[in-house]
């Protein structure tokens, strides 16, 4: 069956989302049939949902302790640190997570990114004159962007574009932290590793991003409801021949079909061996979409040294990337909490800091910028890119790549498999909703064939 074309997507999400709220239960259509599902982050739990709800016997095999995957919410400081997914991108009409949040009554804030304060490392307040000059700087670069591009095939990074575009942008200091803190924060990836032809080309839903003050994980408990979840199966064989079969060193388990929502990183890494091997346009997509990382840590104070009205501080930071992007809690709770983010190729490296190595590293940029930090009374930091379970934290568009290589994704790699996560979609990568509609398209093949 041929995917959702991206005008039918939003009108398909409605659909769903609206048969969700009326309480109608699916045809029974898929009695009799059992689907294996390998992982339970949104992807996975989607595909399972749909599928139970459809008749199908389904058992979700998850390698670690628990479910979600990369939405993950940590509780312990007393608001919540979300360790991966942190706002609901596009919340408008036709959002399916943002509908998720609806059917759940769970409140939402917009973080307002005008809300921000720029400065130097060393303190000294960028200034609105300077500042606006970088929103002019943007909106010329991104003028200029389709202007020197030669096409969807140009096979030019973003930081190659913009040295062809202009040398001296990247020498100097506000633009590198300008195009770090919206631009490689947004990719998950450096410049240099890009698509300059790609690079802005998915699509949104409308609406100002938001997030959950409850936490992100509160959106899971309906969608894993009743299923047949296995944790601590790790899963390292996926042969699907004449029945569907999945193994690793808890056994085996056999179906009629799988839903492998694997990340992209550990399939990139080949933890998995697939019998027969996935055709070259599959092996092709697994190897040419990029993977990427940011780094997150929580600071926690007994006082906030900060203007706590503020919603984000910009620092202008070297290397380019370096913890260089914070987001004030006290705006949307009682906690002297600031969450920063590293970026870029500064971001790998953060990841594979200890929390403590990181914890230092990141108050050097808070105490010379605000003139004495203090010691924080707790900490949280995130490392996706090392951790073996993931690999990465969200997918993108690697330099001279093709809007080709998602195409694989468009039809099961066979009759017995099926791929979803949020690298399945071009359109909606790096999103929760994309890993969750993914999971929907993913169903609705096994639904359909």
């Amino acid at each position: 069956m041929t995917r959702l074309s991206r005008r039918d997507t939003i009108r398909f999400a409605l659909a769903a989302l609206a048969a969700t709220r009326a309480g109608r239960v699916q045809a029974q259509t898929l009695g009799g049939r059992k689907v294996i599902v390998v992982g339970a982050g949104i992807a996975g739990l989607s595909a399972a949902r749909r599928l139970q709800d459809a008749g199908a016997e389904v058992v979700v095999l998850e390698a670690g302790d628990r479910i979600g995957g990369r939405i993950r919410t940590d509780h312990s400081l007393g608001a919540p640190f979300e360790w991966g997914a942190g706002w609901i991108h596009g919340p408008g009409r036709g959002n399916p997570v943002a509908g998720l949040a609806d059917d759940l009554g769970a409140p939402t804030f917009v973080t307002d990114d005008d809300s921000l304060e720029v400065l130097y490392a060393n303190g000294t307040d960028m200034g609105e004159d300077v500042a606006e000059a970088l929103d002019t700087l943007y909106e010329d670069f991104e003028d200029a962007l389709y202007d020197e591009l030669g096409g969807e095939d140009d096979p030019r990074s973003l930081a190659a574009l913009i040295d062809d575009i202009d040398p001296d942008i990247l020498r100097t200091p506000e633009a590198r932290w300008m195009l770090s803190a919206y631009v490689e924060f947004d990719l998950g990836a450096p410049l240099e590793d890009v698509s300059a032809a790609l690079a802005f080309e998915d699509e949104a839903f409308p609406g100002t991003d938001v997030i959950l003050p409850d936490g992100y994980d509160r959106l899971l408990a309906p969608l894993a409801l009743g299923l047949d979840i296995c944790t601590g199966h790790r899963v390292t064989g996926i042969a699907h021949g004449s029945v569907a079969r999945v193994s690793g060193p808890w056994g085996e388990v056999t179906g009629d079909n799988v839903v492998c929502a694997l990340p992209l990183g550990v399939l990139k890494a080949g933890d998995v061996t697939f019998d027969p091997p996935l055709r070259a346009a599959y092996a092709d997509a697994i190897r040419g979409i990029g993977i990427g990382t940011v780094t997150k840590i929580a600071l926690k104070f007994d006082q906030a040294f900060w203007d706590v009205d503020t919603q984000y501080f910009g620092i202008v930071t070297e290397p380019r990337g370096r913890w260089n992007y914070w987001l004030n809690y006290r705006t949307f709770s009682d906690q002297n909490i600031l969450l920063g983010l590293s970026f870029g190729a500064y971001a790998p490296v953060a990841d594979r800091m200890s929390t403590s190595e990181a914890t230092q590293d990141a108050l050097e940029v808070l105490d010379a910028a605000f003139d004495g930090a203090g010691a924080p009374t707790a900490v949280l930091k995130t490392a996706w890119s090392t951790d073996p379970l993931f690999r990465g934290a969200y997918s993108f568009p690697v330099a001279g790549a093709s809007r080709g290589l998602w195409k694989a994704f468009e039809t099961p790699a066979s009759a017995r498999l099926v791929f979803a996560g949020e690298h399945t979609t071009f359109d909606y990568h790096a999103t929760t909703h994309g890993a969750y509609l993914s999971g929907q398209w993913a169903a609705e093949w096994i639904e359909d064939p």
